[in-house]
């Protein structure tokens, strides 16, 4: 079973699109965009675990989901790099933190 949160997707739409996929983009505030990598859960129909997702506006989401502009491989390092903007921004800006 996979772990779901509906409260940490929920924060993705606090956040501005960390995909940033030139000549998609829209920018402004993002969805949840969960990794399509099978190490983080995928599978099938099944959606990877929701702690691994990348705040994205639609136009990327869908780019990166359905697009066929980039490879399996160049997707994820999309993906890579957005989650890692994404997390980093969470942190600064106080919306996750270590439980006290």
């Amino acid at each position: 079973m996979n772990y779901r949160d509906r409260s940490l997707l929920d924060l993705a739409y606090q956040l501005n699109c960390a995909l940033q996929i030139d000549g998609v983009c829209e920018g402004g505030p993002g969805e949840p965009c969960h990794s399509n990598q099978s190490r983080h859960g995928k599978g099938g129909a099944l959606k990877a675990h929701d702690c691994f997702f990348a705040s994205g506006c639609r136009s990327c989401h869908r780019e990166l989901d359905q697009g066929r502009r980039f490879t399996r491989e160049e997707k994820a390092d999309i993906w890579q790099r957005a989650h890692e903007r994404t997390m980093l921004a969470l942190w600064q800006q106080g919306l996750i933190r270590v439980a006290a």
